[in-house]
């Protein structure tokens, strides 16, 4: 399209003042558009203008008319290369034009901001700008505060839902290839991620799956896109009130269906059918018979059959899996491919002249055409639809006429019935296209009522092409429609802020396109006389376009006819004129398709394909029934066009279908009010080039989307206004320089700015005065630009001179000092010098002599070595040329020695493989014939029938093998069943070890503490008599217990053995009725057999019938056969004589085969029936004797198991008693000992010994009682372990083991009654009785559980038993491939439950094993505490008593010598469980944090664990589980009410860290207790492990400390980038005027605006504030540093990213400013001792970023400097900084060049992923970890305040 340079390109008012000497400007240029230049000198109105350009430096002279010719002003540097295009201070073409080209060639840049207007370049690149991480830096920032993005436009668009409830629209378009659809992608991206909900339906994810859906059926390769969309839609996505994503629906508009039938050179048609011709490979697209694109019609005009970078097969892929996620299923997929295939092969059907293919003569109208029968595309297309092939071929080529009395067929002319056959192919893809979408817009149908929507509107741009059609006219006329609308929104939004500002301005002129849009749509209009020209029965493009001249040419203004054509027409669009040709306007207006060929598709046998072209409307006047009558048609259609101007008759307006233009308008008018209902967004996509470059740009083509977007519009109504704005504060720091003294008032600096622009602008009219800003005229800025800029150079200047007199000055002085001191000692050096040159004068005649002396020498004897060297060398020589001649021929001899024989072999071997081939030719030539005679004998009938008797005797030997299987089957459950006893037996012994072992661990312990009594027994020998006597009436009194407790223990017998007898009966029933269930079983397989004989012998019968009926078929047949399968018959002439099988394949494959012969010879239903019982049968054989097979050999492992484990469970046992017995025997040799000692020391003892027997025998008593505490232990152990081997013996051995066991069991217990021997006895008895009761009551327990159990395992047989029936039922029903699945499925639900079972077997024995430890540790505690009491016994030296040891806790009744000290006993909290609640509740629920200020901190933590240690004391679990879980959801639920509370969080987090440490620090483990003191370690858990609860725990402690690190990133974040980059802290930054989208409508009433004056000292001091908080809390130090470390990382990702994603930010001031914040967050992490490597390796990367912004950037060293710096910087950050820099006023900016070396130097890097990461990810959370920290303060020196009223409780 060619530059209409009558546009408009300037739009600022012209100033004669700015165009002085040095003043640079745009010139015109052919090439370049508008090329740069400077004045050479002064311009004075009514001269020309001399300007040197600065491309090439020639001098230019442009003549000036008027102030119009006056050529564009530049912006001044500080403005190049703005976000926003309206923040330029000089508004016009070339302005914009090279803003957007130093973005994007120089930034690289993609995205500039134009106003409302996000105007987005096509880089043809990919770019690292869409990832999550860009998503979370854009969301919930400002949108003016942040780089151009898409996701910026829609950050806004999801702001503004969210924040006044108001609906959204994003406006993408731009012509094809720049890149709308990926734009409209990327938006709907952004809010799937941002807007994503975490329910099951995840609809976000389906939003998403209809882009690849939507773009393969209707995107398409042009030679401007290789996916360029060729429809429009408008996506509604859906939001409830949560803001999150529930549905969308999806509009579509004008799909190009001429696409599907033609394509353009170097063009494709839509990507589906190349993608299904690219997976033609696939099983299941066989039946679609598709293949090399090249091969179809439709798909091989364009000859570019592929694109470079996409893969269609995977692309299909894509398309498959988006069907899937949207509901489309497998089945459904594969019928819109057949539809698809069948439009394929629809273009390959040819439709021929009936004269033939005589190309030379040109064909008329008239001429009839025909279909050729030999063409086989029409069959595949007709059996891909499921159609009539003979109706297709008949009206593909004829019509149907109907009159009055009859239907008549006509023939259709050739040209006719190939636009019939497009028209067809075009509307069944329509059909398709439609039907698809609709089912998108079902599977995104919200499933509640939506509170808002963001609509994304992504449609084609203005179209202007050689030739224009009916496609780009409606195109054009959408581009209208939307170019009014965006119009009339720009001036909505001036007119807002202006009221909003409160100041005075006046109407803005702007192109209003009305007439153009009333042209195309009113009355009489270009649609309304197209559809006019459509009802008429022969109306033409031509009659069209007259009627157009003669309605409209030099009536309007924007339409008018061609010179040279009188068949198209121009409309004057407000982009650019465009001239349209009338041909075809007519045609695709109607879109007419024959009836006959819908009703064809209708009547399909596919319901998807009938369903596509369904009439759903009520009935339709048929238009072409109008044919017959052209009279009556014509005057019915005028008819109806005059009540269509007047009134609009009803009925007509059913009846007459509506045109295509007609239904865009009326879409058009739905879409325009839909928009116009929400706040729209605006996104203007640039192809940059049209050879698809990388960032490469064309200003010509650039400038021809820019005026037809109206992006350039935009410009003009911000230029026709006041489109530089500034703050009162802004103008103030910017342009400060400019103010005398006395203006200057900082309290009111409004009144300021009115005082110096009065002074520097004399109109008024060039600025205004708002409430908050004030707004300038276009080209003021720049004005006052250069006042500042011509102020400061000449401050400059006065500076410079001064300066430089002062160096001058200082640099003669210090010359001329240096010059005395010279010549001093330029004169002493140079006496110094003649007195050395004649010393050395003198040494060199001397060094001359013997040196010429030696030289000579040495060159003699050099020559003589060269000679003999010579000599050497030439020798050699000679003799190494004979050595190799010699050896050359001996190797030519060799070679033709080899070659010789190689010939000989190779002639042989092909002599002998010819002879091989030709026997092998003979011997297939015999095989083919035997083959052939095979063929005919096995096609014969007596054969067959020989194959059918032979069937029948199969059958029976099955039904008897099968009954065998059965027989086998019961048996192996049997086996099963006693496995399964035996291996719960084993498990049981295995238990039993275990207990063993602890008592072997017990018996150790005894043995030593019995040892130590022997020690004391030596010393009371004087107690035996008294002792005695005790020992006998214990005997006594311990013999009648006995008596009771056999009476008890034979009662107890005697009710096992009943108890049994009724299990014995309960098994005998349950096999009784099992047998009973397997005979029924077979009985009914049995009826089955006989059924499949019946019907086997039925077949038989049917076969002669069906033979006789085959001749007659067998024309019928020919039409419908298919190509026949082969038939392989493998015979046996053995195998055959002796049974009727033996001449078929038991192999899978032969199987296949014989019944594809059957199919052929009997037919399809009755073979089926025969054959599929055969296979069954054959194949069941063989799964059956599989399943014996493997049945039989795990019989007999499990045999050898079981008789394995029963040997020794036997010898484990037998061991056991003898251990037994053997302690038994050494604990009587101990009581004797004892009764030795006792005796010895009664002796010994006399007269005053009396107070030390006393204490000698309370101390006895005291071990005694400890001793028979382990004497009851040991019982009770034995006891347990004698009544397992009794349940043992009643479950495996029969009556008389039981009885021989019995009478162990009682044997057993009376050598344990014999104890009573012991001195001891009676005292213990008591106790003993207890015990014994308790393992009665237990062991009833026991049984009346394993009754139950048994019960429960009884009715699980039962289950399993129907079960196992009613698979076998099912299982006979079923195929045998789904026989086997269903066996394998049944056999691994089975192997699963018994896993299942296995495990939890498992899980309780590790509990057992887990309880058993615990009380062998809380034994062995105690053991070791005996000791402890001898310091508390003080007798004299003198008694003997002080010899003795004494290990045990004394009882309280027994004197001082024994009584314990109250601190065993202190640091422990009693409490009730009724109190529970009300303690937790206290010290957590209702605790408020200052409720402890000025206590231990961690307090409530320390009173927890001091009542955990009271449940531990009493060794009572339920109430320390009951405890610890009602701390910890307490605990949760707390900071759960406050999470938004730093001060509670923080506490909570202290005290679960402190009782976290405590269980640590006093849970007795060896690697926690060893920094306690001893005092400490006696306060240790002694009954539970509380491990498990640790965990807990320390999961509870994560999760505060993250809810703690989220408060502060909440309150912290947004404080970031206002103090680390916009505060100007250090006074160095000059602000900047900003554009329209500084004051977007989000930013009214905007939160972040209340954060501008945040600075590093906010920061600090909140930091301060968590700080202090976490201190006076308590919390850990090393925890402190951690939550720091985690913010200040916060702080550094943040800082980057929007660094990374804001230019405005990339200076040299900046890198100043970011280092002075940095330097006070390292201070203040000094002053707190909380700086080091680690904190300094996170701040690291902000420092890099801070030096890289300084340093300087244009050598090379500056470049290693660079790359050397920035270390922990990845590549792609570097290189994004480096081109967002911006040159501060006086600095030069950064070369591309440089840029590129930076690359290029950093492409060394390893870490490739790393290196191409450009945003660093913020939500990053470092792991956390809590260091043991224990403890110092002592449990019993803890007090309770009043305050926390806990008065309830009670410190022991």
């Amino acid at each position: 399209m060619s530059i209409d340079w009558a546009f408009r390109f300037n739009y600022t008012p012209v100033d004669y003042r700015v165009y002085t000497k040095g003043a640079r400007v745009w010139v015109r240029d052919p090439d370049e558009v508008w090329i740069g230049g400077t004045l050479t000198k002064d311009y004075k109105p009514g001269g020309n203008i001399e300007v040197e350009l600065e491309e090439d430096g020639l001098e230019k002279t442009l003549k000036i008319k008027s102030k119009d010719d006056m050529p564009p002003l530049r912006n001044p540097e500080i403005l190049i290369g703005e976000n926003d295009l309206t923040s330029l201070s000089y508004l016009h073409e070339p302005a914009v034009l090279y803003n957007l080209n130093v973005r994007f060639i120089q930034n690289n840049a993609i995205y500039t901001y134009c106003g409302i207007v996000l105007v987005a370049i096509n880089p043809y690149e990919q770019l690292p700008l869409y990832g999550e991480d860009v998503i979370n830096a854009y969301h919930g920032q400002d949108m003016a505060g942040m780089d151009p993005h898409i996701f910026a436009v829609a950050e806004e668009a999801f702001k503004q839902l969210t924040r006044f409830e108001q609906d959204q629209s994003i406006i993408v378009s731009g012509e094809s290839g720049a890149g709308k659809t990926v734009s409209a992608k990327y938006a709907m991206r952004y809010f799937a991620t941002v807007g994503g909900s975490y329910e099951e339906t995840q609809v976000e994810k389906k939003v998403l799956a209809s882009n690849p859906i939507m773009e393969s059926i209707g995107n398409a390769k042009t030679t401007r896109n290789d996916n360029s969309s060729r429809f429009g839609k408008y996506v509604e996505i859906s939001f409830n009130k949560s803001h999150h994503i529930i549905g969308a629906h999806m509009r579509t508009y004008l799909l190009e269906k001429s696409r599907v039938v033609f394509q353009a050179s170097e063009e494709r048609n839509y990507h589906i059918f190349y993608q299904l011709c690219a997976s033609t490979d696939l099983p299941e697209f066989k039946e679609l018979q598709l293949g090399d694109p090249d091969a179809f019609f439709f798909t091989n005009q364009g000859e570019a059959p592929e694109v470079v970078g996409i893969n269609d097969r995977q692309q299909l892929e894509d398309t498959r899996d988006a069907f899937q996620l949207v509901g489309i299923s497998e089945e459904t997929q594969m019928s819109i491919f057949r539809v698809v295939a069948a439009v394929l092969h629809f273009g390959n059907v040819e439709v021929k002249p009936e004269r033939g293919d005589n190309s030379s003569i040109e064909l008329k109208e008239s001429e009839l055409c025909y279909l050729e029968k030999e063409n086989e595309n029409i069959g595949i297309l007709c059996k891909l639809l499921g159609i009539d092939e003979s109706q297709m071929r008949k009206w593909l080529v004829n019509r149907k006429i109907v009159t009055v009395r009859e239907v008549l067929t006509k023939p259709l002319p050739y040209q006719h019935a190939l636009n019939g056959r497009d028209a067809l192919a075009k509307h069944i893809y329509a059909q398709l296209f439609k039907w698809i979408v609709k089912q998108v817009n079902k599977a995104l149908v919200p499933t509640i009522k939506a509170q808002n929507f963001i609509g994304v509107l992504d449609i084609y741009g203005f179209e202007m092409f050689d030739i224009n059609s009916f496609e780009q006219f409606c195109i054009n006329y959408a581009n209208e429609k939307l170019q009014q609308q965006f119009t009339q929104h720009v001036f909505k939004l001036e007119q807002e802020e202006y009221i909003r500002e409160k100041i005075e301005w006046n109407m803005i002129d702007f192109y209003d396109n009305q007439p153009c849009i009333d042209l195309i749509e009113n009355k009489l209009g270009i649609l309304d006389l197209l559809d006019e020209e459509c009802m008429v029965p022969k109306g033409n493009d031509d009659n069209w376009c007259q009627k157009l001249y003669s309605q409209h040419v030099k009536k309007s203004k924007h339409f008018s006819k061609p010179r040279t054509s009188n068949n198209s027409f121009v409309v004057h669009h407000f982009a650019d004129k465009v001239e349209y040709t009338a041909e075809g306007f007519v045609e695709k207006n109607r879109d007419n398709v024959n009836d006959e060929h819908l009703n064809i598709l209708r009547a399909s046998q596919y319901e998807f394909v009938a369903e596509l072209f369904r009439d759903k409307n009520a009935k339709v006047q048929d238009p072409k029934k109008a044919v017959v009558k052209p009279m009556a048609a014509a005057v019915r259609t005028q008819k109806q066009f005059k009540k269509s101007v007047g009134s609009q008759d009803k009925k007509s307006s059913k009846e007459m279908k509506k045109s295509v233009g007609s239904q865009f308008r009326d879409s058009l008018k739905i879409l325009m009010s839909k928009l116009n209902s929400t706040t729209p967004h605006y996104v203007r996509c640039i192809k940059p080039n049209d050879c698809k470059e990388p960032f490469s740009y064309e200003p010509k083509r650039a400038v021809e989307q820019l005026r037809a977007c109206g992006v350039l519009e935009t410009i003009r109504i911000s230029a026709a206004g006041f489109p530089s704005r500034w703050t009162y504060p802004e103008f103030f720091s910017r342009y400060r320089v400019l103010m005398l003294k006395k203006e200057i008032n900082k309290s009111n600096m409004r009144g300021t700015a009115e005082k110096i622009l009065n002074r520097l602008i004399t109109d008024p009219d060039k600025y205004q005065f708002g409430k908050t800003k004030i707004f300038f005229r276009a080209g003021q800025v720049a004005y006052m630009e250069k006042l500042r800029a011509d102020l400061l150079k000449a401050a400059c200047i006065r500076m410079q001179k001064t300066v430089r007199g002062y160096l001058q000055r200082k640099r003669y002085n210090r010359m001329k000092a240096a010059a005395i001191v010279l010549q001093k000692h330029v004169r002493a050096m140079n006496a110094r010098r003649l007195t050395r040159f004649m010393r050395r004068t003198r040494a060199a005649i001397r060094l001359q002599k013997v040196w010429r002396r030696y030289h000579q020498r040495k060159a003699y004897l050099h020559i003589r070595r060269a000679i003999i060297t010579i000599q050497a060398f030439t020798r050699g020589t000679f003799g190494r040329r004979y050595y190799k001649e010699v050896l050359r021929q001996a190797r030519a001899t060799t070679i033709q020695r080899y070659t010789r024989g190689w010939l000989a072999r190779r002639s042989y071997q092909k002599t002998r493989k010819s002879i091989i081939l030709l026997q092998c030719c003979t011997r297939r030539m015999y095989a083919k014939k035997e083959l052939k005679r095979l063929k005919i004998e096995a096609k014969s009938v007596e054969h067959f029938k020989k194959l059918n008797r032979g069937m029948e005797n199969k059958i029976i030997e099955l039904q008897q093998k099968l009954n065998q299987q059965v027989k086998i089957s019961s048996q192996n459950k049997e086996k099963e069943e006693v496995i399964s006893k035996l291996e719960t037996k084993v498990k049981e012994m295995e238990t039993r070890e275990v207990e063993m072992d602890v008592l072997q661990k017990k018996t150790v312990v005894i043995e030593d503490e019995l040892t130590k009594i022997k020690r004391e027994l030596e010393e009371t020998r004087a107690e035996r008599d008294k002792l005695i006597l005790d020992m006998k009436a214990a005997q006594e009194q311990y013999q009648q217990e006995k008596d009771v407790l056999e009476a008890e223990s034979d009662k107890l017998r005697k009710d096992v053995l009943e108890k049994e007898n009724l299990l014995k009966e309960q098994d005998e029933k349950l096999e009784g009725e099992i047998k009973r269930q397997v005979e029924v079983g077979m009985a009914e397989l049995k009826k089955e057999l006989d059924d499949e004989r019946y019907n086997h012998q039925k077949l038989v019968q049917d076969y002669s019938r069906l033979e006789q009926r085959k001749q007659n078929l067998e024309d019928e047949i020919k039409t419908l056969e298919v190509q026949p399968m082969e038939r392989h018959v493998v015979m046996d002439a053995k195998e055959g004589s002796e049974s009727g099988y033996g001449t078929l394949s038991t192999t899978e494959s032969e199987d296949a085969e014989s019944v594809a012969t059957e199919i052929a010879e009997q037919g399809q239903e009755k073979a089926s029936m025969d054959m599929s019982i055969f296979l069954k049968l054959q194949r069941r054989l063989k799964d059956l004797e599989k399943d014996k097979k493997q049945l039989e050999q795990d019989l007999e492992k499990k045999d050898n198991v079981s008789k394995g484990r029963s040997d020794s469970l036997e010898n484990e046992l037998h061991n056991t008693n003898l251990q037994i017995q053997r302690l038994r025997e050494e604990n009587t040799k101990l009581k004797g000992e004892v009764d030795m000692y006792k005796e010895s020391l009664e002796k010994a003892t006399k007269g005053d010994t009396t107070q030390a027997i006393k204490v000698y025998n309370q101390q006895i008593e005291v071990l005694n009682l400890e001793n028979e505490k382990h004497r009851d232990e040991i019982i009770r152990l034995k006891s347990e372990h004698l009544t397992k081997q009794h349940k043992n013996s009643t479950e495996v051995e029969d009556a008389g083991t039981n009885t021989d066991r019995q009478l162990y069991i009682d044997q057993a217990a009376e050598d344990l009654n014999q104890d009573g021997d012991l001195e001891m006895a009676y005292q213990s008895l008591k106790m003993t009785n207890q015990i014994l009761e308790k393992e009665l009551q237990a062991q009833t327990k026991n049984h009346e559980h394993e009754v139950k159990q048994l019960k429960e395992e009884l009715k699980k047989v039962m289950k399993d038993n129907n079960r196992q029936q009613e698979i076998i039922g099912e299982n006979l029903k079923l195929k045998p491939e789904d026989r086997v699945n269903a066996i394998a499925q049944h056999e691994i639900t089975r192997l699963t439950t018994e896993n299942m079972d296995l495990m939890e077997q498992n899980e309780y024995l590790e509990k057992n094993v887990k309880k058993l430890k615990k009380q062998l540790k809380a034994a062995h505690k105690k053991l070791t505490s005996v000791g402890e009491l001898a310091p508390s016994i003080t007798p004299t030296t003198d008694s003997p008593v002080a010899l003795l040891p004494n290990h045990h806790e004394g009882t309280p009744n027994h004197g001082p010598a024994v009584r314990h000290k109250e601190r065993d006993l202190m640091g422990i909290i009693e409490y009730s469980p009724d109190d529970e609640p009300r303690l937790i509740k206290s010290i957590i629920l209702d605790f408020r944090p200052k409720m402890n200020d000025g206590y231990l901190p961690g307090l409530p933590a320390y009173i927890i664990f001091m009542c955990i240690r009271h449940a531990d004391y009493t060794n009572n679990d339920q109430k320390i589980k009951t405890l610890l879980t009602g701390v910890i959801n307490s605990i949760k639920k707390t900071v759960k009410k406050h999470f938004e509370e730093f001060e509670y969080v923080s506490f909570w987090l202290t005290n679960t860290c402190r009782l976290l440490h405590n269980l640590k620090q006093y849970s007795g483990e060896e690697n926690f207790s060893a920094q306690n003191s001893d005092f400490q370690n006696e306060h240790c858990l002694r009954n539970f492990d509380l491990s498990e609860y640790r965990r807990v725990m320390n999961d509870l402690a994560v999760h505060i400390y993250q809810m703690l690190v989220r408060i502060i990133e909440n309150q912290v974040q947004q404080m970031i980038v206002p103090a680390m980059l916009e505060s100007d802290s250090a006074g160095l930054t000059a602000n900047k005027p900003t554009g329209m989208r500084g004051r977007s409508s989000s930013s009214v009433n905007n939160p972040q605006q209340e954060m501008r004056n945040v600075s590093i000292e906010s920061i600090i001091k909140q930091l301060s504030i968590y700080l202090a908080v976490m201190n006076s809390h308590g919390v850990d130090p090393q925890l402190i540093r951690q939550v720091m470390k985690q913010t200040f990382y916060l702080v550094t990702s943040t800082t980057i990213n929007n660094l990374l994603l804001r230019k405005e930010m990339c200076h040299w001031s900046k890198g100043v400013q970011i280092r002075y914040n940095l330097s006070e967050l390292e201070e203040w992490l000094r002053t707190n001792n909380m700086f080091d490597q680690g904190m300094e390796n996170i701040l690291e990367p902000l420092v890099q970023i801070a030096q890289l912004l300084q340093v300087k950037k244009r050598t090379d060293d500056d470049v290693k400097l660079i790359c050397d710096t920035c270390s922990m910087l990845t590549t792609t950050q570097i290189v994004k900084i480096l081109s967002l820099y911006t040159p501060d006023e006086y600095e030069s900016r950064t070369e591309m060049s440089f840029i590129r070396k930076v690359q290029h130097r950093l492409k060394n890097r390893s870490d490739m992923k790393r290196e191409a990461q450009l945003l660093i990810d913020s939500r990053h959370q470092i792991p956390v970890t809590f260091p043991y920290n224990p403890s110092s303060v002592l449990l019993n020196e803890i007090q309770i305040p009043a305050t926390f009223n806990i008065n309830y409780v009670q410190c022991i």
